[in-house]
């Protein structure tokens, strides 16, 4: 079953007093993108999180967002890095004194540096929060996979209907094709009788052989058959278990390329018209495979 690039998804999860909320948004986009912004405790996460929306994308770009709170907790996951901020300190007051500028080194000028407070990535709050968060990206995942699927069969619905009337296209300018040779032949003996006074100059053979070679000209038959193996092709993958969102982009080029050679051996207005009318159809369906996956 195919699955839109589009979605939406939010997962909620309370756990020991943690409680983390996710929200997850994706588009169309040709590759797989992940963008995560996760809270601080988190932030050596980013790889974890990207592996987890593996999972369900395989293409698309994928906006996260990840909030923690803790209920009634006075612990806190930073700790303070003494080393840093005597560093600090010391370079605040040696700049100071160089710019010979009155006033003390207060509380305020050390926090603008981040590295005074450090996560320790071991800490068992992160391990803690981890698993909280873990569980809240996979239910936004869910959530947003359920929402796509939810859109890919819509997608689905829509694309057969297009890929019925293009086969019902092939039908009719087959059906038409066949009538040509007949008419053409009928058409050319009336021009040679009309340039030459005496029919029995006619070379048979020649007039036969220019006929078959003007047939060959006008015959789609080949074109017709490899469509419409295409347009089976296209169905199977619309019915799959995997992504096709590639496989049907790669199928649409080559059933376009099929009606362009039709096109170029239309031997009348009426196939003209159904060429530009099926020219059109795939168009529409190169569009809504824009946002399959």
């Amino acid at each position: 079953m195919i699955s839109s690039m589009t979605g939406y998804g939010r997962g909620e999860v309370t756990e020991k007093r943690i409680t983390a909320l996710a929200d997850l948004r994706s588009v169309n986009n040709r590759f797989l993108e992940v963008t995560a912004r996760l809270p601080r405790t988190l932030s050596m996460r980013e790889n974890d999180v990207k592996e987890l929306v593996r999972t369900k994308f395989s293409r698309g770009k994928v906006n996260l967002a990840v909030t923690i709170t803790r209920e009634n907790d006075t612990e806190t996951p930073l700790k303070i890095n003494p080393a840093a901020a005597k560093a600090y300190a010391k370079l605040l007051n040696s700049l100071r004194r160089a710019a010979k500028i009155q006033g003390r080194v207060t509380l305020d000028h050390l926090m603008k540096f981040p590295e005074v407070l450090e996560i320790d990535v071991f800490d068992k709050s992160d391990e803690e929060e981890w698993s909280v968060a873990r569980k809240a990206i996979t239910a936004a995942l869910s959530d947003a996979d359920e929402m796509r699927r939810q859109e890919g069969r819509e997608l689905m619905k829509d694309l057969i209907s297009r890929i019925v009337r293009l086969e019902a296209i092939v039908d009719d300018i087959e059906r038409i094709a066949t009538t040509l040779v007949p008419l053409e032949r009928e058409r050319l003996e009336e021009r040679l009788k009309q340039l030459l006074s005496d029919t029995k100059v006619i070379d048979a053979r020649r007039l036969e052989l220019e006929i078959a070679l003007f047939a060959d000209k006008l015959d789609v038959t080949e074109e017709c058959v490899r469509f419409r193996c295409h347009t089976k092709f296209f169905q199977d993958a619309l019915a799959g278990e995997e992504s096709a969102g590639r496989r049907l982009n790669f199928l649409i080029q080559e059933m376009n390329r099929e009606v362009n050679t039709i096109g170029s051996k239309a031997g009348s207005a009426e196939i003209v018209h159904l060429v530009v009318a099926m020219k059109e159809e795939l168009e529409k369906v190169r569009e809504q495979l824009q946002n399959i996956e």
